[in-house]
């Protein structure tokens, strides 16, 4: 039966009502394909790029399980999400509470650059979720302050992106300790190689495996360029053309050394684009503010490094569009 709104799931109410009020309807490919044989707990093996809405496609079976079987006393975890950056897994914790927010769910985050006094909330009090970055919640298991005997679904999100960072052996680490778990779902851009497959055979248990590309409606609103620029000013030139489009109402420029997004951003100024900037070495709080003040429109330009950025300059364009997306 092809699935064609998110009611014929059997969600409920309340994460219904939380989609509603996104103006979510209608559930994406990946959505359609992944939703109904995780709720009835089978192990998924998902291949599915940014903008199939893969987020919600783990988020809401996982939000339903523990609606469906609620805990009898507070307690660590059920639900540990996976991801390969401290910015990613915020902003899934993000869009679990915008999933829960009719609901008692509690939704807490893992991640590097924050001081454990923060986390020690999270240790302390009730958590249904947890979404943290491997070397960060690593650290946690060893020094026995994270408990992981209650996790019934394990997720790893962009889980080839996690093995080309070198994380495959913290995360086989970590799904040892949840050992006990009843469910493991992994999401991958692609599916395409032994290193991804064997890592996914060592994980998951009879897996269905779903998969799903942007629609072809979908993919009409990605547009991609690559620029050959004559020389640095001829570059820079360029990009501040691009950046003062009227659409370009919120981008961000890639650059390979962090010296050199100071000096852009100060160029980027000087020309008249509201910008601001992250680097490796900036303390987390700051990195927070500086994607905020992007999402919000307080600025319309956010410079950043990048650790796998070419130096080529590309240039990708997204119109908005209502839908679940990642």
């Amino acid at each position: 039966m092809t699935v064609t709104t998110f009611s014929e799931l059997e969600l409920d109410e309340s994460l219904l009502d939380a989609l509603q009020d996104k103006g979510f309807t209608r559930p994406t490919a990946i959505q359609a394909a992944a939703i109904p044989p995780a709720l009835d707990g089978r192990d998924v093996l998902g291949s599915a790029p940014t903008g199939t809405g893969k987020t919600a496609a783990y988020l809401l079976p996982a939000l339903q399980h523990l609606l469906d079987f609620p805990r009898k006393k507070s307690g660590p975890p059920r639900i540990l999400i996976l991801t390969p950056t401290r910015e990613l897994a915020m902003q899934v914790a993000d869009h679990a509470r915008e999933l829960a927010k009719h609901t008692h769910l509690d939704i807490a985050t893992i991640t590097g650059g924050v001081a454990y006094m923060n986390h020690a909330e999270v240790f302390s009090e009730n958590q249904d979720i947890v979404v943290a970055t491997t070397g960060r919640l690593l650290q946690y298991i060893k020094e026995e302050n994270f408990d992981c005997r209650a996790v019934e679904t394990l997720i790893l999100d962009e889980a080839d992106r996690m093995l080309d960072m070198g994380f495959a052996q913290d995360i086989e680490h970590i799904a040892g300790e949840t050992r006990w778990r009843k469910q493991t779902m992994l999401f991958s851009a692609t599916l395409e190689g032994d290193a991804i497959k064997d890592f996914a055979e060592r994980l998951l248990e009879d897996p269905v495996e779903v998969s799903a590309n942007p629609s072809t409606r979908e993919r009409k609103k990605i547009h991609q360029w690559y620029y050959r620029a004559d020389n640095f000013e001829h570059k820079v030139a360029l990009l501040k053309h691009l950046l003062k489009q009227d659409d370009a109402t919120r981008s961000i420029v890639f650059v390979r050394k962090r010296e050199r997004v100071h000096e852009l951003a100060e160029t980027l100024r000087l020309a008249g684009i509201n910008n601001c900037y992250l680097e490796g070495e900036m303390a987390q709080i700051k990195r927070n503010e500086g994607i905020k003040r992007l999402t919000d429109g307080r600025v319309n330009v956010l410079v950043a490094t990048c650790w796998s950025r070419p130096t080529s300059r590309h240039a990708a364009g997204r119109d908005r569009r209502r839908g679940t997306r990642d």
